[in-house]
């Protein structure tokens, strides 16, 4: 049993610089777990926090309600606390402070029947940098095809 990906996103690699990530657990209700294992989730709009009480949270992340769920539903885009160890939350605060940096979700998955979050240190590009990582991605995808040659 290996790792089987829920949802991407996407949008990170061409927004950020992905500097550092990391692996992280999720605080789950019940139907939420079954939404997931049916793939439905939305992580393009998910930020991360950190609270004073050096918890981390993921906001905005959308996991639609369970569609054989009853009154006990959960709400589709809660706060949601990620698990890290203290020294790994020390560690992520220090660099956000240092190097300005934010917190991403980068993928959300299954590891054996674990919901896990794939966390990124990020820096933001400017539309040049977007441009120019454009540019490579072209290149490098037409250098594949062999129509340099």
């Amino acid at each position: 049993m290996g790792i089987k990906i829920i949802a991407k996103n996407k949008r990170a690699g061409y927004d950020f610089f992905l500097e550092e990530k990391f692996e992280a657990g999720m605080v789950l209700q019940g139907t939420e777990v079954k939404s997931l294992r049916q793939g439905h989730c939305k992580i393009s709009e998910a930020f991360c926090t950190i609270d004073k009480n050096n918890e981390v949270w993921i906001n905005n992340l959308n996991i639609p309600q369970y569609e054989f769920g009853n009154i006990a539903n959960h709400p589709e885009t809660r706060k949601r606390k990620l698990l890290l160890s203290a020294k790994e939350i020390q560690r992520i605060e220090k660099e956000l402070k240092l190097k300005n940096l934010t917190l991403i979700p980068t993928k959300i998955y299954f590891k054996k029947s674990y919901v896990k979050l794939e966390l990124a240190l990020a820096k933001g590009k400017k539309l040049f940098d977007k441009r120019e990582s454009t540019k490579k991605k072209d290149v490098e995808r037409k250098l594949q095809q062999g129509k340099y040659d």
